[in-house]
């Protein structure tokens, strides 16, 4: 937060009014609150990316084993009725 009383002290410095240097500064620290993201919030991130991509890992293989299966199922079953 030194930033924004640097960011007042260079908007006083220019002979913006108090009032007005202290309304964006506050206005500044809303948005910095709100919009960006910190490092804690990127390591959420990306703790939940991780446990995400490897629930969807292993239902994608589930999902492939099991039309593994269904496939070879299908062609023994074929094969048993085309052959002698």
């Amino acid at each position: 937060m030194s930033c924004l009383y640097s960011l007042y002290d260079a908007l006083v410095s220019i002979n913006v009014p108090s009032d007005e240097a202290r309304a964006v500064v506050d206005a500044m620290e809303r948005d910095m609150l709100t919009h960006l993201a910190t490092k804690s919030d990127i390591e959420n991130l990306r703790v939940i990316t991780k446990a995400e991509m490897e629930l969807l890992r292993s239902s994608m293989t589930v999902r492939l084993g099991s039309m593994f299966v269904v496939g070879l199922s299908l062609l023994f079953a074929a094969l048993k009725l085309t052959g002698p």
